[in-house]
């Protein structure tokens, strides 16, 4: 429910603070006294269109905020949006539209927080809903008129509905599957075929190590040099060990006679004691680096079959790189990996014939749930067409026929039916659908039932605004939309803009929307401005029904606004005792 509205600097206004309170909130005044401009305020802090011209002459901002009841659904609303609660059961939204350097900007905000437009629209459909004289577009399409019935229908027929919606979600999902493997199937079984070849060729490679390749090319350098390997290890031995030339030493003998004179030396200066270590150290390294290198000398045999083996390894190795990986690291990577996919690929528990049972079985519980959806709207455009009937008789249409069609199509995630109304206003006529018949005043009082239909199923916090939906009806027919209005209001808060006198005189909340002239600042010009007056005093409101009706100064227009409220002041009683109430 909306509490106060402020408004700065927007349009022809420059400073409007508006307090509405519950039930019929009414706004009258002349033609083009400004009342659109309070309406398009209130559309355009919930995410309304704005443009740079909504920027009052003079000013470089305009700013409206507006404060709303929350409840307990829009706490958690706010909550999911991350957006901070006041704790006070009160929301506040807030636009600002300014201009700087030929930019225009606009900034919407939520309890202080700047949003984006699509969380102050989510915000929009919680708070209000909007009727005005021509909003015929949205209400024409089938897929809204299938969506009033379902809210018509209530909290069963919502639930069913979701059901077949989940259930629609899932029977596509598994169609998609099997469809999916169908269309692969034939490449299922060729990269089956691939896989198979090439694990048996990798398998009989018998790859174990990342590293043998390595090794083996290690091996078969020492295979291929072994002649040269005996030779050169047979050298080294002489050099460090064993000299058989007179004419040099082995480093062996020099370092044994190095220990000897260093030991000498020792025995007149013991701090030669570490050098002495050290060449011991050295010596015996060296004899045994000797022994080693002789013992893998005489070790070492040619093998050329070993040799060839090896090589033969090495080429098949190679080759098996090539053709699955730049390592044999990565190739036995992809040996595992093709392991991994043989096993998805012959999974039984794909098969086809398992998934088109799983499908199978889906649809058919799909097909029973908008079975029973079917069922439930049914009976609720039953129950409309009734209710429908009787709120459009007063209205007059005495003699309308209406009639919510449930016809049956493929489904889809909102069940198997189509929903279309049809709508003959005239004896005589046939029904055609509403799209084809209605005229823009029985479009409006269609819509106005419509309204209180769901005023009864839909009992929330939404404040309901109709803006000028009385234009062009009288006498009786204006005084029935006068107490479908008042009677709306019993269950939501509900805004009117209205020319009618009859419409006005029952409202709880009376404004009176005016143009003024208004000097300027610095005295040489006139500006206009919009102001809003709230006739909270009997006689003001009386004053205000007379102009409505042909001028205050006339006695006769003064009685008949006395009249109107004095009647009114009844069929609000009448209206609250009624049993339908």
């Amino acid at each position: 429910m909306l509490i106060t509205i402020r408004i700065d600097n927007f349009a022809l206004v420059d400073h409007i603070e508006l307090e509405f309170g519950k039930g019929l909130n009414v706004l009258t005044g002349e033609t083009g006294a400004g009342k659109s401009i309070i309406l398009d305020a209130i559309d355009v802090v919930l995410g309304g269109k704005a443009n740079q011209r909504m920027i009052r002459t003079g000013a470089k901002k305009a700013i409206v905020e507006a404060t709303f009841y929350s409840s307990p659904l829009l706490e958690d609303w706010l909550e999911a949006q991350e957006i901070e609660s006041f704790h006070d059961g009160t929301l506040i939204c807030g636009r600002e539209l300014s201009m700087s350097k030929d930019n225009f900007r606009s900034r919407c905000r939520i309890n202080g927080v700047v949003i984006n437009k699509t969380v102050i629209n989510q915000l929009r459909d919680r708070l209000l809903e909007v009727t005005a004289q021509g909003e015929t577009g949205q209400l024409l399409s089938v897929t809204t008129q299938r969506d009033l019935l379902d809210a018509y229908g209530g909290e069963k027929l919502g639930k069913q509905r979701q059901l077949v919606s989940q259930a629609f979600a899932k029977a596509q999902k598994a169609l998609e599957a099997l469809e999916t493997r169908r269309q692969w199937e034939q490449q299922r079984l060729q990269r089956l075929d691939l896989i198979q070849h090439q694990i048996k060729e990798l398998s009989a490679v018998h790859l174990e190590s990342a590293d043998e390749l390595e090794q083996l090319e290690i091996e078969s350098d020492r295979l291929t040099h072994v002649v040269e390997l005996q030779q050169l290890s047979y050298q080294a031995y002489q050099l460090l060990y064993q000299s058989e030339s007179d004419e040099s030493q082995a480093v062996a003998d020099i370092l044994g006679k190095a220990q000897s004179i260093i030991g000498d030396m020792v025995n007149y200066d013991k701090e030669l004691g570490s050098i002495l270590e050290m060449v011991q150290e050295a010596l015996n390294q060296v004899v045994e680096a000797g022994q080693q290198i002789y013992s893998y000398g005489s070790s070492l045999e040619a093998d050329p079959e070993r040799l060839e083996e090896i090589e033969e390894r090495i080429r098949l190795l190679k080759r098996i790189c090539r053709k699955y990986g730049s390592n044999l690291g990565e190739v036995i990577d992809y040996y595992h990996n093709l392991q991994k996919e043989l096993t998805e690929l012959t999974d039984n528990s794909q098969s086809i014939e398992e998934l088109e049972q799983k499908y199978l079985a889906s649809e058919q519980k799909m097909l029973d749930l908008c079975a029973k959806l079917t069922d439930l709207r049914t009976k609720a455009s039953k129950n409309l067409e009734t209710q429908l009937t009787q709120e459009l008789k007063p209205l007059g249409m005495a003699k309308v026929q209406f009639q919510c069609r449930v016809t049956p199509i493929n489904p889809n995630y909102w069940g198997a039916d189509q929903v279309e109304f049809y709508f003959s206003p005239n004896p005589g006529e046939d029904l055609q659908p509403l799209a084809m018949t209605a005229s823009g005043g029985e479009m409006s009082r269609f819509l106005l039932a419509l309204k209180s239909c769901f005023s009864e199923a839909q009992r929330d916090d939404k404040t309901l605004i109709f803006d000028e939906i009385d234009t062009g009806v009288s006498g009786k027919v204006a005084q029935a939309i006068a107490d479908k209005l008042h009677k709306l209001s019993h269950h939501h808060q509900v805004l009117c803009v209205t020319h009618q006198p009859l419409v006005a005189a029952m409202a709880d909340h009376h404004f009176r929307v005016e143009k003024q002239l208004q000097q300027s600042s610095d005295g040489k010009d006139l500006r206009t401005i919009v102001q809003v007056r709230h006739l909270e005093e009997e006689i003001h409101r009386r004053d205000e029904l007379a102009e409505l009706t042909g001028g205050h100064s006339a006695e006769d227009a003064i009685a008949f606004a006395d009249s109107l409220l004095e009647m009114a002041q009844t069929r609000k009683e009448q209206i609250l005792l009624s049993p339908s109430n």
